[in-house]
């Protein structure tokens, strides 16, 4: 199906969403997260990845500070926004790039969206309300993840769900109320089914299988496929050698009539909607396309 058109609020900007899929590239500021923690331990060096993933494509930058591995404590508040804000400020000011902010904290919220952040992306389920009173305060958009979990818990239960699509809309349905009880406007709201999270690989599957359904709630779907242990556990790669499973997950996700995709590989999923856009589409290719002389061939060079 395509994508349903919608507007999104987000700090007075009125985004259209549904005409092509959007790709949400992560810049992660968290020394510990599961698939690139350390990869860019500096600001230049993160200032630099989001760089790349806007001109790769991306058309949002997701900044979070805390990884959402299990296991570890959470990080004071204060430490986050040292973490996050100087390169907000950097990605949304000097590159001009739509950011979020990937955090629960309403603190560290609060002083993203100072520094330039448009979009909070919660993956606590709005646990703590205050979080949609920041955003209702600013005008931010809210992502509304379900989850089960407390943030870094893991809970991985067979039998925790009759029908886990179901049970995923009527939890996004609830919290959707509750952020709009405290003064979030519903055109603010995106919905993401948090694959992974409080679910068994194969009830992530299950999940995305019927995730055409998020469209009853009537607001933009948010897919964060990107890496994630439902694709390591069909395929036996660990999280770097998984983009295959998750440009599958992709094309699934686009079939489906999801908005936006959160991914690590911004050019690798940038070049597949390109492609499959032409290959799908109903307008006649360019004629005048063609491929540039130096991108004809690879050779090793002689000697």
């Amino acid at each position: 199906m395509n994508a349903p058109a919608v507007t999104l609020r987000a700090c007075g900007l009125d985004l259209r969403l549904g005409e092509r899929p959007w790709l949400m590239g992560i810049a992660n500021a968290s020394p510990d997260s599961f698939s690139d923690g350390g990869l860019h331990r500096t600001l230049e060096a993160q200032t630099r990845l989001a760089a790349e993933l806007l001109e790769a494509g991306a058309d949002i930058i997701d900044v979070g500070g805390e990884s959402a591995s299990t296991g570890e404590p959470a990080l004071d508040p204060a430490h986050e926004i040292e973490l996050v804000a100087p390169l907000i400020e950097r990605v949304a000011g000097e590159l001009g790039a739509l950011v979020s902010v990937d955090t629960y904290k309403p603190a560290v919220a609060r002083a993203a969206i100072a520094a330039g952040a448009k979009i909070v992306n919660d993956v606590s389920g709005l646990r703590d309300s205050e979080l949609a009173d920041v955003c209702a305060d600013s005008g931010a958009a809210l992502v509304l993840m379900h989850t089960r979990a407390a943030p870094r818990e893991r809970l991985q239960d067979p039998n925790l769900y009759g029908d886990v699509a179901e049970e995923v809309l009527a939890f996004l349905r609830e919290r959707v109320a509750q952020a709009l009880v405290r003064g979030v406007a519903h055109e603010q709201l995106i919905l993401d089914p948090g694959p992974d999270f409080s679910k068994t690989p194969a009830q992530t599957i299950r999940l995305l299988a019927a995730s055409e359904r998020l469209h009853e709630l009537g607001r933009p779907v948010l897919m964060a496929i990107s890496r994630k242990d439902f694709i390591g556990a069909l395929t036996g790669r660990s999280p770097r050698a998984r983009l295959p499973g998750t440009l599958a997950a992709l094309a699934h996700g686009v079939e489906a009539g999801a908005h936006i995709f959160r991914v690590h590989d911004v050019a690798a999923a940038h070049d597949f909607l390109v492609v499959r856009a032409a290959l799908a589409g109903p307008g006649e290719p360019d004629e005048t396309l063609g491929l540039a002389d130096e991108l004809r061939y690879e050779r090793e060079p002689l000697g």
